[in-house]
C-alpha cells in the first residue's frame, strides 16, 4: 500500500496563545496532504477542474496526541481507506522528528460538480489510479 507523505516545518506565525502549534494549521497541513494525494493518483485540482469537477471536504475529525512547537519539524502520511463509490477517507499521521506520533486526523472527501455542487461518481479508470492508495483494515473485536 503507497502513502503521500509531506514534511513540513513549524514557523513562529503558526504559534497560538498557548505557545504551540495552532489547530488551524494542521487543517492546512491536511490540504496540502490531500492535494499530494490527488497529484500522486494523477488527478490535480487543476485536472479535475478542466472536466467541470472539483474535491470537496465533508467532514474532518483530528486528534491531537502531543503539541508541536515552534523549531520542530511534522512528517504527514496520508492515504485512503473507506473508497466508496461517491466518497472517500482520508487517513492521515503526523508525527513530529522524533517519530513520536502528535495527530491523527481523518477527512470525508468527494467530488462535486462545479457547477451545481452535486456529487459525481469517479469512473473506473480513475477509481484504479486510487487503489495503490487504499488501505483497508479489519476492525479490531473486542469481546
Amino acid at each position: 500500500m503507497a502513502r503521500v507523505t509531506c514534511e513540513f516545518e513549524v514557523y513562529t506565525y503558526q504559534i497560538d496563545f498557548a505557545r504551540h502549534v495552532s489547530n488551524i494549521v494542521y487543517i492546512q497541513w491536511l490540504e496540502v496532504g490531500r492535494l499530494k494525494l490527488l497529484e500522486a493518483v494523477g488527478l490535480p485540482v487543476g485536472e479535475v477542474a478542466r472536466r467541470g469537477i472539483t474535491p470537496i471536504v465533508a467532514a474532518t475529525s483530528i486528534v491531537y496526541q502531543r503539541p508541536v512547537h515552534f523549531g520542530d519539524r511534522v512528517r504527514l502520511e496520508a492515504w485512503l481507506g473507506d473508497f466508496g463509490k461517491a466518497s472517500a477517507m482520508v487517513h492521515y499521521r503526523l508525527t513530529n522528528q522524533r517519530g513520536e506520533e502528535v495527530a491523527e486526523a481523518t477527512q470525508r472527501g468527494l467530488f462535486v460538480r462545479i457547477a451545481d455542487g452535486k456529487p459525481v461518481r469517479l469512473g473506473e479508470e480513475d477509481r484504479v489510479r486510487f487503489a495503490p492508495y487504499v488501505e483497508r483494515r479489519t476492525p479490531v473485536r473486542i469481546d
